[in-house]
């Protein structure tokens, strides 16, 4: 009985046991499961920048953003650039306003008006208003044909050669042989010369006949030169005459330039020092001032004609005029403009009108050729005229 007893007491402490081990076990895994998140880490503290100490930003990347693609330059340029079309051949030239283009002078050498096939391949009539052989530039302008220049014409930007740098890059267009119309090239700036007077940008951008007169553009899409010439037989050495005498003639300033070459190559600044005028440049300035005083007092004699030619028709002439004029007098000039007969007794009215006139034009022609012997610009003297509407084919 006793041994029963003992062994049954065994039993119940070997069950206790295992009963502990197996509730702590549980007791350690609910514990476990129920234990808390470890508190989150504290951020690090970030300093905050003295005032004196610039937040930095991201790397630069303004310039390469802001410069158009070759792609975008051209799609803008090309409408921009036409054909030049002569007796003597075909050159390029360029719109820099809605009717005005520039060019070179050899391209429209002898001639007195042009034809522009445009990249639609259109044709358009433009007469020469100024011209700089020894720079060989050219100023056209599209002449009047009724209708107001076309609102959305493309024309291009003027740069300086000063924003130029040995090696960089530039873009020709311009029709070579005369024949491929809108043709593009690339280079770079080979340098910047002084031939004689004239500053160059001499590149190896591929020209050829017919490429003369179109423009040489940076990658910004600015004109920096105007195509002019290539030494036969030295391949890729090609020219064009800095876009800054061509703005000179356009303003009617002297074309000359004092070419200080750059020290290195990130000194382009300050390059060009104006001279003061030469003695043609003041031959050119006296003469148009005395041009100008000379076509304002031609205007009021034209007013005491256009007084006169309004009291004949109410007076003395029995008709009508047929047509729209600057100043009424020049219906004298145009056939069928003066439709009627003079009033019986008062023949002579209408010849002593007409003597008058030709009075008067004989005295513009001598304006004229004074003004041609002063080498006033021929563009200075065509936007004189039309201030005081003298501009009439008939004065010719």
């Amino acid at each position: 009985m006793a041994e029963s007893r003992t062994t049954l007491n065994t039993l119940i402490l070997l069950a206790g046991v295992a009963l502990a081990g197996a509730g702590g076990a549980g007791l350690v895994l609910w514990m476990q499961g129920r234990r808390a998140a470890p508190p989150p880490q504290a951020p690090v503290a970030v300093p905050a920048p003295m005032a004196s100490e610039p937040v930095p930003g991201p790397a630069p990347v303004a310039n390469l953003a802001s410069a158009p693609s070759t792609e975008d330059i051209l799609a803008k340029a090309m409408p921009a650039v036409v054909v030049v079309e002569t007796s003597a051949g075909r050159g390029s030239a360029f719109f820099i306003s809605r009717d005005r283009l520039l060019t070179n002078h050899h391209v429209i050498a002898g001639q007195s008006y042009v034809k522009l096939r445009l990249s639609d391949n259109s044709l358009l009539d433009a007469r020469i208003l100024a011209t700089s052989p020894d720079y060989d530039l050219a100023v056209l302008g599209l002449m009047a044909s009724g209708a107001a220049p076309a609102a959305d014409r493309s024309f291009l930007e003027l740069g300086t050669v000063q924003e130029v740098r040995q090696g960089q890059e530039v873009l020709a267009i311009g029709t070579p042989l005369g024949v491929f119309q809108n043709t593009a090239t690339r280079g770079i700036v080979s340098s910047l010369r002084q031939l004689d007077k004239v500053v160059v940008l001499q590149t190896d951008t591929a020209l050829n006949p017919g490429n003369s007169g179109g423009p040489l553009l940076n990658r910004a899409g600015r004109v920096v030169g105007i195509n002019t010439m290539g030494f036969r037989g030295s391949q890729g050495l090609n020219f064009a005459v800095a876009i800054d005498h061509a703005k000179a003639l356009l303003e009617g300033r002297p074309l000359q330039l004092a070419f200080v070459a750059p020290a290195s190559n990130e000194e382009t600044t300050g390059l060009w020092k104006g001279k003061g005028p030469s003695e043609s440049d003041q031959t050119r300035e006296e003469g148009t001032r005395r041009y100008a005083a000379q076509v304002a007092a031609l205007a009021r004699s034209a007013d005491q004609m256009e007084g006169a030619f309004a009291r004949f028709l109410t007076y003395y002439w029995d008709g009508k005029v047929v047509g729209t004029f600057d100043r009424n007098f020049y219906a004298l000039w145009e056939k069928g403009a003066l439709q009627g007969i003079p009033v019986k007794g008062h023949e002579s009215k209408l010849t002593d009108l007409r003597q008058a006139l030709e009075n008067l034009r004989s005295r513009s022609r001598d304006i004229e050729d004074e003004a041609r012997r002063a080498d006033v610009f021929p563009g200075t003297r065509r936007d004189l005229r039309q201030r005081y509407h003298l501009d009439d084919r008939g004065w010719e």
